[in-house]
């Protein structure tokens, strides 16, 4: 914690301790932030991309989220075991029928 914020959280934590609980969480925990794998894809997508200005960039970027906003199904393999059910919200393609 920086120094400009531990003083006065330490006080706020001192004057509430009565009911006020703060849970140090690591900066990266997938298994409980179900997102950080969500995010692997766009920025799996974006490892190895040089963008020639911020516009560039930010183009890309939308277009790489778009595709999972219309194409949700990755998610699914990307969530714990523990995360949200999304059954009934994401439609899986059956790789079956499609031969």
């Amino acid at each position: 914690m920086t120094a400009q914020t531990s003083l006065p959280l330490h006080v706020l934590t001192e004057e509430h301790k009565d009911w006020l609980v703060i849970f140090h969480l690591p900066p990266y925990a997938p298994e409980i932030n179900p997102q950080e794998g969500i995010w692997s894809l766009p920025k799996r997508a974006l490892a190895d991309f040089a963008a020639a200005d911020l516009a560039h960039l930010t183009r890309v970027t939308k277009r790489k989220l778009k595709k999972i906003q219309y194409r949700p199904y990755p998610i699914t393999g990307r969530l714990p075991p523990t995360g949200p059910d999304l059954t009934g919200l994401v439609e899986i393609p059956d790789s079956a029928s499609s031969t």
